[in-house]
């Protein structure tokens, strides 16, 4: 059933208004032009029909009404619907053939339409033909270096300078889907996918030092810089991290980042973005760490069998000799015994010196690191620092992150336990070795009892694995030294590495742009939205999940509950199948049969499923930083709402709407049914009634009206927003 056009309302209220006049003019002249008599009689003749009249006058605009109404339909209706389907084939790609409709006129030219879409789309499809047949060979090529990313024995992410993922290859999608079930994410929400943010996964801290460094190699003009950690993540484990520089082509407020300011004899680089390489190393490191406490044990246990050999042998020399030869025994195997402790001396000696090489440790120079402690001791601590520079700088071999951490730290524990605050920090070398000092003024220094407290405890930012000052020293070959140098000051000593020679990591063809991954979009090099508010951002540059439900039933207020969730991602534009979300539900209730009919959920198959406690925060996650989709929002939304207290969070996204878009776009059209609008864009329904189905359906349809919205002139999230207030579906509530 039509709802009432406002149009009609106001043509039939004017043709009434208009007759009425007439009536009243009517009235105005006959009683200047008749007597008074025959006024009297005229009046008393109509006196008691006034009702009568009135209601013949209202019924003469019936049929006013009926003629308006098919004037609209003929001349207004029609040409808006011809209209309508102009615009989605110019602006949304639906080629289909338009019903001829309305006046004669509007079918003629409906026709016409006709005949210029089918030109239209022929000619489309001739120069689709020629396009492919001219690009043939680069596209095999393209298949080539696809495969050839998608196999890579390396998982690859390449992100854009804020962190948003642009493009990851196959393992590094299954590597992460891994990782997320372990982490016990439901309904194959993954880690990572396009337009999410790569800080999900790693320490943004430890990126963003990562990426400095860089920058300032970039600075002093390193052709190929790279930066190296090891990184525990949310789901447990540990990863190591490769990263190299995406430089930027354009200028770079294109990319929307100022390059680097120039260092010293350098040059500032402007930076599109980062390229990461990923390997799960929790397996190698534990067994690693299970063999370093093996070795130690054998190590503690051959030097104890040593000590009591030499005991024994101590006390049989003091005993009577029964002969010269036991004495010659007996120094001999003296001599055997310091021989073997000698050899498990350097075997320990060595072995320690190769303990470093599982870690990954950059080339540093070594006032890029008094400058870098510099700033997050003043920043981080409540102590005055100055720092003393080396006369020749010295290139060192040193994990940067975790050395600044185990520095902050042990500065902490200076601060709080022995008073002190002011701290100088110098970097001494000699010729095989260099180390970096804290210094303070004199006064008592720390007890070894408080020494191996401070190096046995976890470091804040660590905790993760526990790693402490002690292991970080050990990777950089020594132990912390307490050193009461000359007056005024006492001081620690932090060994570090040298750097044989300033090196850079080889860069791979594939770091240049030489090859493609299997899943990626390079536009969203693009300057990301999150720099302006979220209303203001265009919808173009919006990351979107679209979901939705499937019931026990349509009265969620009165106990009916969600029993599958469904949704995918649109990133710039595209539907992602691949990074969707699908998990049934345990509703706790029974379901209606009337309900299994539609949606075919049955009790069984949700038996032994997650409840919605378990199944809305993994959802959560998965919607983290996106704004909301979904056809009839109001409904799926007042299910989530009502299931929030339940699960601890709350879904305070944008939402927008594909019922409230399409009346927005077609305030003609009777139905805004889903089918019915994907009818009306050419879009065929596949899998309905199933919650992923019908997101991916919803999807599409979503991404075709935002090229239609655009047309409108409605570009941003406020304005589709404040459009979709203003359709007369917006009033429905649940």
């Amino acid at each position: 059933m039509r709802r009432l056009d406002w149009r009609q309302i106001m043509a039939v209220a004017a043709v009434g208004v208009v007759c009425l006049s007439w009536l009243l003019v009517a009235g105005v002249l006959l009683r200047a032009v008749l007597g008074e008599a025959d006024w009297q009689a005229m009046t008393a003749l109509l006196g008691g029909r006034i009702g009568l009249l009135v209601l013949l006058w209202a019924l003469a605009l019936i049929p006013v009404s009926l003629l308006v109404g098919q004037l609209l339909e003929h001349y207004v209706r029609a040409p808006a619907r011809l209209a309508m389907a102009l615009r989605s084939a110019l602006h949304a790609g639906v080629h289909r053939t338009v019903v001829p409709d309305g006046s004669r006129e509007t079918r003629e030219l409906t026709e016409l339409v006709n005949a210029l879409v089918a030109e239209r789309e022929a000619m489309h499809r001739n120069m689709d033909a020629r396009v492919r047949e001219a690009s043939r060979a680069t596209e095999l090529e393209r298949n080539r270096l696809a495969a050839l990313m998608s196999e890579l024995g390396r998982s690859v992410i390449v992100c854009t300078l804020d962190g948003r993922i642009l493009l990851y290859n196959r393992r590094a999608r299954l590597q992460f889907r891994r990782l997320s079930r372990a982490a016990g994410w439901m309904g194959g929400a993954e880690l990572i996918g396009l337009g999410r943010s790569i800080y999900t996964v790693l320490d943004r801290e430890l990126v963003v030092h990562a990426l400095e460094n860089i920058q300032r190699r970039l600075a002093r003009g390193a052709e190929a810089p790279a930066a190296q950690f090891v990184t525990p993540i949310p789901s447990g484990g540990l990863l190591r991290v490769q990263m190299a520089p995406v430089r930027a082509d354009a200028d770079p407020a294109e990319v929307g980042r100022e390059a680097p300011a120039e260092g010293e004899g350098g040059r500032g680089q402007a930076l599109a973005g980062f390229v990461l390489l990923l390997e799960n190393v929790t397996e190698q490191l534990r067994a690693d760490a299970e063999e370093d406490r093996l070795v130690a044990t054998l190590v503690a246990d051959v030097r104890e069998l040593t000590t009591r050999v030499q005991r024994c042998l101590s006390h049989a020399s003091g005993a009577p000799a029964s002969a010269s030869a036991g004495g010659v025994e007996i120094t001999e195997a003296r001599g055997l015994l310091t021989d073997f402790e000698t050899r498990l001396a350097r075997f320990s000696r060595e072995r320690a010196a190769l303990l470093p090489a599982r870690w990954p440790l950059d080339d540093m120079l070594g006032s890029e690191l008094l400058e870098v402690l510099e700033k997050h001791m003043t920043e981080r601590l409540p102590l005055e620092v100055s720092r003393v520079d080396c006369e020749a700088s010295p290139w060192l071999r040193v994990e940067s992150y975790s050395f600044m951490q185990a520095v902050l730290h042990l500065a902490e524990c200076v601060h709080h336990d022995c008073g002190v605050s002011t701290l100088q920090i110098a970097l001494t070398q000699t010729s095989s070795k260099a180390a970096l000092e804290l210094r303070w003024a004199a006064g008592s220094p720390p007890s070894p009892e408080l020494l191996a407290r401070w190096t046995a405890s976890s470091m804040a930012g660590h905790s993760e694995v526990g790693l402490s000052v002690a292991q970080v020293l050990a990777r950089h070959g020594g132990d912390l030294e307490v050193r009461e140098a000359t007056s005024p000051w006492l001081g620690l000593r932090l060994p570090l590495r040298l750097a044989p020679q300033q090196e850079e990591l080889p860069q791979d063809t594939w770091l240049r742009g030489e090859s493609r991954p299997e899943y990626y979009d390079f536009d969203l090099f693009r300057p990301s939205v999150q720099a302006s508010s979220l209303a203001d951002s265009h919808l173009a540059d919006l990351v979107f999940t679209v979901f939705d439900t499937e019931t026990t039933g349509l009265d969620p207020a009165g106990g009916d509950q969600i029993l599958q969730l469904g949704a995918v991602r649109i990133v710039n534009g595209r539907v992602l199948p691949h990074e969707s979300f699908e998990q049934l539900v345990d509703p706790k209730r029974s379901i209606p049969a009337a309900g299994i009919a539609i949606h075919g959920i049955t009790p069984e198959m949700v038996e032994g499923q997650p409840g919605i406690e378990t199944v809305l925060p993994a959802f959560h996650a998965f919607c983290e930083g996106t704004v909301l989709v979904a056809h009839n929002a109001a409904f799926d939304m007042r299910c989530l709402e009502l299931a929030e207290p339940r699960a601890g969070v709350q879904f305070d996204h944008p939402v927008l709407d594909t019922l409230l878009l399409s009346a927005v776009l077609s305030p003609e059209e009777t139905s805004h049914r889903l089918e019915s609008i994907a009818e009306r864009l050419g879009l065929p329904i596949i899998g309905r009634h199933t919650a992923l189905g019908d997101a991916l359906v919803t999807a599409e349809i979503f991404v075709r009206l935002l090229r239609l919205l655009a047309d409108r002139g409605i570009h941003t999230l406020a304005q589709a927003r404040a459009a979709s207030r203003e359709t007369y579906l917006a009033r429905l509530r649940y």
